[in-house]
């Protein structure tokens, strides 16, 4: 079946889905295959659940004409959002980035929402999968749509923009995230740097922070630009105040005094309000929407604890964003600091290195109450007054035992190591 005609059922149906647990009624399942699973097993269970069409690949699955053969179910889905996207034919905003990019995500999203009718991806849904279904849940009502992209090998980025084709661009920083599948810094560079190839090559908007000297050296000739950051020849003027522990900046005469921690975030919020500054979003609606936003999913969130702080940032960590997280929590101007920190993931060869990297920060800076926890900081060189565990498991007697006062704590580290279970410890 051609995709036009797939698209016309498509546009029969409330929703897709590939997940039989969480159908919508009405809606088109679409039967991924995975390494663990094979979706046209559920094909009955789709229907019996609320679908109203099942895309398929396995002749065995035909079990009712509202059953869609293609050859390729994963593809099928791509060709339609992109089909969608051009139908529709909304302004898309594409960010990708080592780190930040849900936060940013979110921001820009909170700055639009003041004044226009925006979508963006929902969680984390930033993959080849993700952003397809992200794509296929925006309408032509919508005045913006926003869409997060994630990549750990090269061309990701690079697919992900022809399937999406946004019209606006931007990447948050670039970081040693995903070495395993970088290969480098340099790889990671050039890896993100596809989405603003495909801007450049289509004649597309790029947002660039002039703080940023590796993003600026990217889109050096182009023209298509709208700069924003602490620099007065800036399209937009954002300047950082301090962090202590949360991020202020000033812009256009007024101070926001955000809720996000960590001089890391100015980066964010900065491409937040020049892109709200960019499409008329004004300065009163721009302040709300970053001064209301609050980080949740285990993202640089604070939680308090009777007169203990914690800063809960465990959703995911590489080198940068450790060691970025490490300088912020050293000039907090508090005592009694106890840091938990778990392993750093998909660093391949690097993996020994950045580690002990780590370590040596932190007992250049930190004298004592640290915790280390996964396989690969085991594996770590360190002085006897840094704690290490191979386990979870094994940290667990000494969080019970430890009795905090007025204590600041912070915790990070990969999403596999999920070292937010530590909160129903403390």
């Amino acid at each position: 079946m051609k995709i036009d005609d797939i698209y016309q059922k498509f546009k029969a149906c409330t929703a897709v889905s590939t997940d039989t647990r969480k159908l919508q009624q009405g809606c088109m399942y679409f039967a991924l295959k995975g390494d663990n699973f094979d979706g046209n097993q559920f094909v009955n269970k789709a229907f019996d659940g609320g679908a109203k069409y099942c895309v398929i690949n396995d002749k065995n699955a035909l079990i009712s004409d509202d059953c869609i053969l293609v050859e390729d179910v994963l593809t099928t889905l791509q060709k339609l959002a992109t089909y969608h996207r051009k139908t529709i034919n909304i302004p898309i905003i594409a960010l990708t980035g080592s780190n930040g990019k849900t936060t940013t995500k979110e921001l820009i999203n909170a700055v639009l929402e003041t004044t226009y009718k925006v979508k963006a991806t929902v969680g984390n849904l930033n993959n080849h999968i993700g952003v397809p279904l992200t794509l296929l849940s925006f309408t032509k009502e919508l005045d913006f749509g926003i869409v997060e992209m994630g990549a750990n090998h090269l061309k990701e980025i690079a697919f992900l923009s022809g399937i999406a084709q946004p019209d606006y661009g931007l990447i948050t920083n670039f970081g040693k995230a995903h070495l395993e599948g970088f290969g480098s810094i340099e790889g990671v560079i050039k890896a993100k740097s596809e989405l603003y190839d495909f801007l450049m090559q289509n004649q597309n908007k790029v947002f660039i922070n002039t703080d940023d000297k590796k993003q600026v050296t990217q889109i050096a000739n182009y023209n298509n630009v709208s700069h924003f950051g602490s620099h007065t020849n800036n399209d937009c003027i954002v300047a950082f105040e301090n962090a202590n522990p949360y991020v202020t900046i000033t812009y256009d005469g007024i101070t926001i005094e955000s809720q996000l921690i960590g001089d890391y975030n100015y980066g964010n919020i900065a491409v937040a309000v020049a892109i709200g500054k960019y499409f008329n979003v004004s300065s009163d609606n721009i302040q709300k929407a970053i001064e209301s936003y609050h980080p949740d999913n285990n993202r640089s969130e604070i939680i308090e604890k009777g007169n203990t702080k914690i800063i809960l940032d465990a959703y995911n960590a590489n080198p940068t964003s450790m060691l970025a997280a490490l300088k912020n929590f050293k000039q907090l101007q508090v005592k009694n600091k106890f840091l938990f920190l778990g392993d750093m993931f998909e660093l391949g060869s690097e993996s020994e290195k950045e580690h002990q990297n780590i370590v040596d920060f932190i007992e250049d800076h930190f004298e004592k109450n640290t915790y280390l926890i996964g396989k690969n900081f085991y594996k770590t060189k360190t002085k006897a007054s840094t704690l290490k565990f191979s386990t979870y498991e094994d940290l667990k007697p000494h969080i019970e035992s430890l009795q905090l006062n007025n204590a600041t704590v912070l915790i990070k580290g990969s999403r596999g190591m999920a070292l937010e279970r530590i909160l129903t410890l403390l």
